[in-house]
């Protein structure tokens, strides 16, 4: 079992409009109003600006976007102010009389916070973004978003921090819990949501982090900043952040910062709708879960009792159900316990897609490509602002990712106390995904000099765990200055991060992303591809190495046809693997499998050499044809309508290493639709076709007539071994014409294997083809390494990769052929598939193993017919005097009464089985003694005068064909026949 994923080789680099979004952590905008959506392009609109608050704060110049349903501005510089605001939040928007040639706007908030906005462009191009200010507005007071700001803010605790006639510090402890009752353990009604911590209390001492201080100083600050949906994000913001934020406000702060609150605003009861429609779903990602649930922090309260555990459950039970594709992933856990202690349920849970999806892409998908590549950026920064680490790691080999990959997997979590891990979450979320290079980059150059006399992983490691454990210390203990010793050595860290790494920004990650990208790919591929052949159940005659280029064959169709999404196998009934569910696997569709064959058979392509006097390319399609669909279903073991790589390995290794009588038997059984050991003449018909699918660009009439002279003998040999009608026998003492088989549908067993073999063998073309044409038109070939999605930046990137698209190409060879077509160089040349014959000539076909006199009285019957013969034998006799179509052209229409592939399936298994056990049959058998044929020949043909008969027929051919035989061996000849 494995599964294959080809959803790196699709990523594609955000756009310019995605890299807004992600900057004002807005969500994906095609999820609002339907109506909207086609005038969305439209609606969105920037504008120069400058921001004010009022006189006793700076004013800021930036620029002011509107992309409904949000209104978003940011400072030049892309640090100093920032906010998103919902425009349902939006109360009065009102133009200042302001003195000539000023535009302003004076925004009026939900909280009662007056924004003013001057725009600074040109009068049309204001005008112009006031109106779609105007209509964004309109849409969303019809949509009714307004209505819901005020149920949405009660849920936020800044609401009752702010609140002038709030109690709410009378009911908290200093740490920011809940003060319950002791009789029964709960606490008095609230309407805000919060964590675990507001009932098992928050990580660390109040006292120590001052929560008290935190709290009048973020009360203040969200007074005059706005708050929740409406905060706006000044300098001052971001050093309180980095300073920490209060326990009670830091759930509401990281939803904020994040964006997950607008995911939260705008989807209200979606995540318990979510729980109720998958209420008893199970998967394997259900079962992961489980296993994990008391792994998760369990040196917390809150998940030492069931409550806690049933939060875990459920937050991550429905972000699997939301996200099928990506399910559940190790690490998960933990970040989604952590957070659960200062959020509830439904704010944990949309903070996990957000951090999942938007902040820390792939780093919880199955191959954990992002983690991967983040390390490797990490690894390249050390490189470049540590060269000496750097350099002494390769010299003792040890392995940075050993002790860095669970920093940046767990956000620190995992390695710091929690107290300082959130800390670092705090700044995380705040100022994005480059906080981890900066304070990894700063842990390591803290403890530079004792990296320096590390030998081995292990040293690394301890070393870390040393340091992370005196993070509560001085910093400085043995100073005179009372000021140094009260600075912690995890304060000295985030000085070092934000101070000395303060070159780290997100554009330089993204630049170190894309430069190592095709190189993590590449790697990630490149294992996947060995667990895939690894995991295989067999491997049959293939080796490794051609297992994988059928790995190889598979993956580029995969990437060329995407497979459906990979799902667990349905259950079964009967279970003999002691109820171990099978693992998900990867497996294809028809169309997919069609490209696969493609690239691995030689007549499953349409490969077409075109000249037109300025260049020469093959163009390459892939053929369509039932011979294809019914390969597709025969390797179909299991019936479930898709293959997974076993099934191609098992399908190739019984085709690939075949002999002729091999080949012959797998073909047959490839045709035998019910496998009953017998072909109707309606797949007799069909298998024609395959002949002619496959031969189709052969040069000559050699296949063709191969073709045609299988028809012949098929039919001949099929009306010979029907039992003989014995109504008259009186009739036969004098007629010695043979009577006619009885009357067979179409639909009724017709030919048998050894029939079919000695049909086969009857003719030098097909036994060569069976023998090894068929074997080796699958070819495993090295295939040229797969272009990664280019990832070129700047207005030369752009531009090319918009120039050099496929549909460019292909307008561009169109008009290289009308050109050659008009100079009259224009040539198409079909590449045969087997490429046996290169002459037009067509090599001498075996006679019949028919006697003369069966194959005078055969013909005779088929032309002639008798009485008895009724109309269902008509289409086998004219088609053995069909005249094969040799201009090449498609084979459809080559075999006029050959009917739809779709009569295959009319006659069900059942009653086929029935009619072929009621038939009488005459045994045949292509390796009977003479002994036996002779006596047959006495019984059927009615004594020694057709002996005779037969004997001079063979004396006469043999004189009219000299086979180079001398007098002598003449003499002797002559003898033995008359004896």
């Amino acid at each position: 079992m494995s599964t294959i994923s080809t959803a790196l080789r699709h990523f594609k680099e955000p756009t310019k409009e995605q890299l807004t979004q992600i900057f004002f952590s807005l969500p994906p905008l095609e999820s609002g109003d339907g109506e909207k959506n086609g005038d969305q392009d439209v609606t969105k609109m920037d504008i120069n600006a400058v921001l004010s608050l009022g006189e006793a704060e700076d004013s800021y110049a930036g620029k002011l976007h509107i992309m409904p349903p949000y209104l978003a501005f940011s400072s030049l510089d892309k640090k100093s102010v920032r906010f998103t605001i919902p425009l349902s939040t939006i109360r009065r928007v009102e133009r200042l009389n302001a003195r000539a040639g000023v535009y302003a706007l004076s925004l009026l908030t939900w909280h009662g916070m007056k924004i003013i906005v001057q725009l600074t462009s040109l009068r049309p191009t204001a005008d112009l973004f006031c109106s779609l200010l105007r209509d964004a507005l309109k849409v969303e007071l019809q949509r009714g978003q307004m209505k819901l700001v005020k149920s949405f803010v009660k849920t936020c605790y800044s609401e009752v921090l702010v609140s002038e006639s709030s109690n709410a510090v009378d009911n908290e402890r200093e740490d920011g819990s809940l003060i319950t009752d002791e009789k029964d353990g709960s606490s008095q009604g609230v309407s805000y949501q919060g964590g675990l911590g507001l009932k098992f209390k928050f990580p660390g001492d109040p006292k120590k982090l001052r929560e008290a201080s935190k709290i009048k100083l973020w009360t203040t600050y969200l007074r005059t900043h706005g708050r929740n949906l409406t905060l706006l994000r000044y300098p001052q913001c971001t050093r309180l952040v980095q300073v920490g934020l209060p326990n009670r406000l830091r759930g509401e702060m990281w939803e904020t910062l994040s964006g997950s609150i607008y995911l939260r605003y705008s989807n209200p009861g979606y995540y318990e709708r979510l729980l109720e429609e998958h209420k008893g779903t199970t998967s394997t990602s259900t079962e992961d879960i489980e296993k994990d649930l008391h792994r998760s922090l369990p040196e917390y309260a809150g998940y030492q009792s069931e409550e806690g555990i049933n939060s875990l459950r459920r937050v991550l039970r429905a972000y699997t159900y939301m996200n099928p594709e990506l399910g559940y992933c190790q690490a998960m856990n933990i970040l989604a316990a952590a957070i659960l202690i200062y959020m509830s349920e439904e704010q944990a849970f949309w903070l996990l897609e957000v951090l999942c999806g938007r902040l820390l892409p792939g780093y919880y998908a199955p191959s954990m490509h992002g983690t991967l590549l983040d390390q490797r950026v990490f690894e390249s920064l050390v490189q470049r602002y540590l060269p000496i680490i750097h350099d002494h790691f390769q010299v003792v080999d040890v392995q940075l990712s050993v002790a860095s990959l669970p920093w940046f997997l767990s956000l620190y979590i995992n390695s710091m106390p929690m107290v300082f891990a959130f800390r670092i979450v705090d700044c995380f979320l705040c100022m994005g995904p480059k906080v981890l290079f900066q304070v990894g980059l700063a842990i390591l150059k803290i403890n530079g000099e004792q990296l320096l006399q590390i030998q081995d992983d292990g040293q690394f490691l301890n070393l870390m765990r040393d340091y992370f454990a005196s993070l509560g210390d001085s910093a400085h203990p043995n100073s005179l200055d009372p000021r140094a010793r009260a600075i912690t050595v995890f304060q000295e860290l985030l000085l070092v991060s934000f101070r000395e790494f303060s070159i780290i920004t997100e554009d330089i990650i993204l630049s170190e992303r894309r430069r190592f990208r095709g190189e993590i790919i590449h790697s990630i591929e490149s294992f996947a591809k060995r667990g895939a052949i690894r995991n295989l159940k067999t491997l049959g005659r293939f080796t490794k190495e051609q297992a994988g280029l059928v790995y190889d064959a598979l993956y580029k169709a995969m990437c060329i046809i995407p497979p459906p999404p990979t799902v667990a196998p349905p259950p079964s009934l009967f279970t003999t693997d002691e109820g171990h569910e099978d693992k998900p696997e990867t497996r294809v569709g028809l169309r997919t499998f069609r490209q696969f064959l493609s690239e691995i058979a030689t007549w499953a392509r349409d490969e077409k050499i075109v000249m037109n006097g300025f260049q020469q390319r093959i163009d390459r399609e892939v053929a369509e044809h039932e011979f294809i669909d019914r390969l597709f279903y025969f390797w179909d073991t299991a019936c479930r309508g898709a293959l997974s790589f076993q099934d191609l390995i098992s399908g190739l290794d019984g085709v690939m290493f075949n002999d002729l009588m091999e080949n012959i038997e797998w073909f047959f059984n490839l045709h035998d639709k019910n496998k009953d050991g017998y072909l109707t003449k309606d797949e007799v018909l069909t298998l024609s076709e395959s002949f002619l699918f496959i031969f189709r660009y052969e040069i000559g009439d050699a296949y063709l007539g191969a073709v045609s002279r299988f028809m012949t003998n098929a039919f001949e040999y099929g009306d010979a071994l029907l039992p003989q009608t014995q109504d008259k026998p009186e009739s036969n003492a004098v007629d010695e014409t043979p009577s006619s088989p009885p009357p067979i549908a179409s639909n009724l067993p017709y030919l048998n294997l050894p029939t079919f073999r000695m049909v086969v063998l009857a003719d030098e073309v097909l036994e060569s083809f069976f023998e090894t044409d068929l074997s080796e038109s699958f070819r495993l070939h090295p295939l040229p390494e797969m272009e990664l999605p280019s990832s070129n930046s700047g207005i030369l990137g752009d531009l090319w990769s918009s120039i050099a698209t496929d549909s460019n190409k292909k307008i561009f060879n169109m008009f290289t052929d009308e050109i050659g077509k008009t100079i009259g160089k224009h040539q198409v040349v079909n590449k045969p598939s087997i490429g046996r014959y290169t002459k037009l000539e067509e090599p001498k076909a075996r006679e019949s193993l028919l006697t003369p006199t069966l194959r005078k009285s055969l013909s005779k019957m088929s032309l002639g017919g008798s009485s008895t013969t009724t109309s269902t034998l008509a289409p086998a006799s004219s088609s053995s005097t069909l005249s094969v179509n040799t201009t090449l052209e498609p084979t459809a229409k080559s075999l006029p009464t050959v009917p739809d592939s779709a009569s295959l399936s009319a006659m069900p298994m059942l009653q086929a089985v029935n009619a072929a056990a009621l038939m009488e049959r005459t045994p045949f058998a292509i390796d009977d003694a003479i002994d036996d044929d002779e006596d047959e020949d006495d019984d059927s043909l009615g004594g020694n005068d057709h002996d005779d008969q037969v004997m001079d027929e063979v004396d006469a051919f043999l004189e009219a064909h000299d086979s180079g035989l001398t007098d002598a061996d003449k003499a002797v000849a002559n003898g033995e026949s008359s004896f």
